[in-house]
């Protein structure tokens, strides 16, 4: 990959921590590890469609993951590199 491409999927990255109702998803997953929809959006205090929606979003750019279990779904941080990323930014602004 040309080091223009890489610079242009990490802006892209970064663009989607750039929402705050995004960060406050990924915060909830780095505490508790899994949520479902429903207890996201209750934890969050939003709708469920719109935690879907970035959900989406966050799948997308693979920030999180998710697992069924029954009809069920579960949520969590797709891997320990977001929780560094989330580390890191916290870590930063606490400076």
């Amino acid at each position: 990959m040309k080091l223009e491409e890489e610079l242009y999927e990490l802006a892209d990255l970064f663009k989607v921590f750039g929402d705050s109702t995004r960060l406050r998803i990924l915060y909830a997953l780095f505490e508790k590890e899994e949520y479902s929809v429903y207890d996201l959006s209750d934890a969050l205090a939003m709708t469920q469609s719109a935690i879907s929606h970035q959900l989406k979003v966050l799948r997308k750019a693979r920030l999180v993951k998710s697992r069924r279990d029954g009809k069920q779904v579960f949520y969590s941080l797709d891997d320990d590199h977001v929780r560094t990323i989330i580390s890191m930014g916290r870590e930063h602004i606490e400076e």
